[in-house]
């Protein structure tokens, strides 16, 4: 870099530091006032780490001796504000003499927005990861409401479709003596209680492909054969049915309070939907729930009582005892059965 080139790239320094430095001796042999401003007091002759403390003199060295340029940053206080300048090192040559061009730029203002991007990234970044997170709380109890199929069609629609589904098999249950529990036991426990039983429930009726639709108190209503037809609806209900049962009898004898259920079920066909607009939940309703929520008040305790065109679709896994005909709607009486799993069937499992 000539004279002449040295002195344009000063002409074009205004406002930036600049300084010419023997590479021999690593001294300045110039500055202008801008410079001077920013390191104080300064004075020709002075040695560059009298200036950058710490400073990396041989790899300035040998960038200077290879490319002919190096460039860093440098930190410090100026008027008790931090300030942040860029280093650029160009070599020049003049005579037998190495000299070279020191251009600071100060770049404070850039490093204070950098750093408001990046916190602002963070931010944006962690509120992403609060919308995802409360997504997917959301999505939860929706798919805790609902069939994911319904939840699909919901989320990508916002409304869903009523359907008939023909046939399935509805399970109603409910707890004997549940009003009088709940009077006399702090109600923290009532609800812990059942938190776990309908758990319970929950993962037996998954176990055999009974899922939950809702549960009111003491009153617990699942279906099987529904949003995806299957052909052992009957049977799936019926299974999660016995071992609900069986679930309650083995807990009662290590818990205090003892629980007791009673249960419809009924085949036949259905209608879900959502209903509602701002509280909305996914309901079900037809014959099949009409009949099965009627059925349990004629099952005696721990006992299962179901519809006719639920008994005809049960293998021999099952005995179906009857017990007459009721009114299970206005029309005429229907005979309804008590169902109890075969003993010899159900051994091993």
């Amino acid at each position: 870099m000539s004279i002449a080139a040295i002195n344009e790239q000063l002409l074009r320094a205004i406002g930036v530091g600049v300084a010419l430095l023997d590479l021999e001796t690593l001294r300045l042999r110039f500055c202008n006032d801008t410079f001077k401003e920013w390191f104080g007091d300064i004075e020709v002759g002075q040695h560059l780490t009298d200036l950058f403390a710490g400073f990396d003199t041989e790899a300035l060295k040998a960038a200077l001796a290879g490319e002919g340029r190096h460039t860093t940053e440098t930190t410090f206080r100026l008027r008790r504000r931090t300030m942040t300048v860029a280093l650029a090192f160009n070599r020049a040559l003049e005579s037998d003499e190495a000299i070279a061009v020191l251009v600071c730029q100060n770049i404070s203002r850039i490093k204070e927005l950098e750093s408001m991007i990046d916190s602002y990234s963070m931010m944006v970044e962690r509120n992403t990861r609060e919308i995802k997170r409360e997504k997917e709380q959301v999505e939860k109890l929706l798919l805790n409401m609902m069939p994911r199929s319904v939840y699909e069609e919901y989320k990508t629609f916002g409304i869903v479709t009523p359907r008939l589904y023909d046939p399935v098999a509805v399970l109603c249950l409910d707890f004997i003596g549940f009003a009088e529990m709940v009077t006399a036991h702090d109600p923290g426990v009532i609800v812990s209680e059942l938190n776990d039983i309908y758990t319970a429930f929950d993962r037996i009726g998954e176990q055999f492909g009974c899922a939950r639709i809702r549960a009111v108190g003491d009153f617990y209503i699942a279906m099987a054969g529904m949003p995806d037809p299957a052909e052992d609806f009957a049977q799936s209900a019926a299974n999660a049915a016995v071992r609900f049962i069986r679930y309650l009898k083995q807990r009662n004898e290590t818990h205090p309070i003892k629980w007791t259920c009673r249960i419809g079920i009924a085949a036949g066909p259905v209608v879900g939907s959502v209903v509602g607009v701002q509280k909305y939940i996914y309901d079900v309703f037809g014959a099949a729930v009409i009949h099965a929520s009627r059925l349990r008040y004629f099952a005696n305790p721990m006992c299962i009582v179901a519809n006719r065109m639920m008994t005809e679709q049960l293998d021999d896994g099952f005995v179906a005892l009857s017990q007459g005909k009721i009114e299970l709607t206005d029309a005429e009486p229907e005979e309804v059965f008590r169902i109890e799993a075969d003993v010899h069937a159900a051994e091993g499992t």
